[in-house]
């Protein structure tokens, strides 16, 4: 079935059961754990937002990881569905997703956005980036998948959960995208946003491969306060406040004048690093009207090779690389709160889904 939305300029959604009685209950689970926030939020005085930082394994590496969430687990004990952001490659996670800019309280912050929604919202800075340390390599795609396997292992640890919703940006969402092929049963939905399949036709990644030995030959790249500033004016001048820019490099240069090269080289060499025919999950691609990182027909054609029907693709009008950031960044919450929350399809004949009638045949009920 094809819709539109009043957001996009083209946009198509399709639901159907899942094959397999896991995806169903992950699913149905996170409408419940909506409904119970959602019961509790008009009871008592509501809970603000509660914050944690915790350090995830991998190797000797100790990798930063960073939890909002409406509430402090140990007194509400209020089950959230989890939803993990994986940041792109020059900025590292709280200056993404938890961004707060002068005079707009928490309007910038994706983590305060989504928890008060009633997620259970995680990031991590991969290795290399922000607080995760510097080591010898270059941070490319495949580290980055492994970086989202040890942080895993922590929302499982903390929550109990062992799949969760995947957000990935930029060169994070290609992260995200090979995670969820390596490990479908950890994801519950995937979103990626301002991804790139092939590259080709992409004005982006043709500048940035005249750079491509450089990336060869170094592991980091310098990243100042102009590179920031040009995230958000390289492609569609005046679809962001200037004050984000600034807001971004003041939070992130604290951390260093250069980032890791490996996400690049990967971005001008190696592309595609994600099969669309591997992705056993549901699938949202989001992505700017005036983004230059990919081609909305390169998009288009990954789109349509994902097995799932339970799929969306969205076009954000005035909208270019950096969404969650950009003056419509409202829009872009709608559509992916609305795809996080998409209910479970049901059978016509019988009001539920065939998936649920496999639970039930398999507990013998």
């Amino acid at each position: 079935m094809v819709h539109k939305t009043l957001v996009s300029r083209r946009a198509f959604l399709a639901t159907a059961t899942s094959s397999t009685a896991t995806e169903l209950l992950a699913m149905s689970s996170v409408n419940k754990l909506n409904a119970q926030s959602t019961r509790q939020s008009t009871g008592a005085a509501r809970p603000t937002i509660w914050s944690k930082e915790y350090w995830a394994k991998k190797a000797d590496l100790s990798l930063y990881v960073f939890r909002k969430r409406m509430g402090d687990p140990a007194i509400d004990a209020v089950l959230r569905p989890a939803l993990f952001l994986a940041h792109g490659s020059s900025v590292s996670s709280r200056p993404t997703f938890d961004l707060h800019v002068a005079g707009h309280d928490n309007d910038y912050s994706l983590m305060d956005k989504f928890a008060e929604y009633g997620f259970d919202v995680w990031t991590m800075d991969f290795e290399g980036y922000g607080r995760s340390p510097q080591m010898s390599g270059n941070s490319d795609i495949p580290t980055g998948a492994e970086d989202l396997k040890a942080a895993s292992q922590i929302i499982l640890r903390e929550t109990g959960q062992a799949g969760f919703h995947l957000y990935g940006e930029s060169s994070g969402a290609l992260r995200a995208g090979v995670f969820a092929m390596n490990n479908p049963e950890r994801v519950r939905r995937l979103v990626l946003v301002a991804f790139t399949w092939t590259g080709q036709g992409s004005p982006t990644l043709a500048k940035r491969s005249e750079s491509v030995e450089y990336y060869r030959t170094h592991n980091r790249r310098p990243r100042d306060r102009n590179m920031i500033r040009s995230i958000f004016t390289r492609d569609q001048p005046g679809t962001s406040d200037p004050a984000v820019a600034e807001a971004m490099a003041d939070a992130e240069l604290q951390f260093g004048d250069s980032v890791p090269t490996g996400t690049y080289l990967d971005m001008t060499t190696k592309l595609p690093l994600v099969d669309p025919t591997k992705l056993k999950v549901p699938v949202m691609i989001a992505r700017g009207e005036f983004d230059g990182i990919a081609t909305e027909d390169d998009l288009l054609n990954f789109f349509k090779k994902l097995p799932l029907p339970d799929r969306e693709f969205v076009v954000l009008p005035g909208a270019a690389h950096s969404i969650a950031l950009g003056t419509n960044r409202r829009q872009f919450w709608h559509v992916m709160r609305s795809f996080l929350e998409m209910p479970a399809r049901l059978e016509l004949t019988t009001g539920r889904s065939s998936a649920e009638r496999n639970v039930k045949r398999h507990l013998g009920r």
